[in-house]
């Protein structure tokens, strides 16, 4: 199916379960996600390549900062006056 022939609610919630998608990834790299978000997000993959792509840029992104700041990902804090 072309994304032109999709109706109006389908491109919704297809975005939508992108944007979880994504939030699960970055998750999954930070701290760890639950086996049933490991399941959904599986899914996702399975059938969206532009989730693919977005996980493996983001693998190699947050592995390139990890060298780059030598911080271990527990360490990696925002302080709450950046956060404010």
């Amino acid at each position: 199916m072309s994304m032109n022939n999709l109706t109006d609610q389908e491109m919704t919630d297809m975005l939508d379960n992108c944007r979880k998608a994504t939030f699960l990834i970055e998750k999954q790299q930070a701290e760890g996600i639950t086996s049933k978000e490991e399941s959904e997000l599986e899914y996702h993959l399975n059938i969206c390549e532009m989730c693919q792509v977005f996980e493996k840029q983001s693998t190699v992104i947050n592995r390139f900062v990890k060298k780059l700041s030598g911080v271990e990902k527990s360490e990696l804090r925002l302080d709450d006056s950046f956060k404010e």
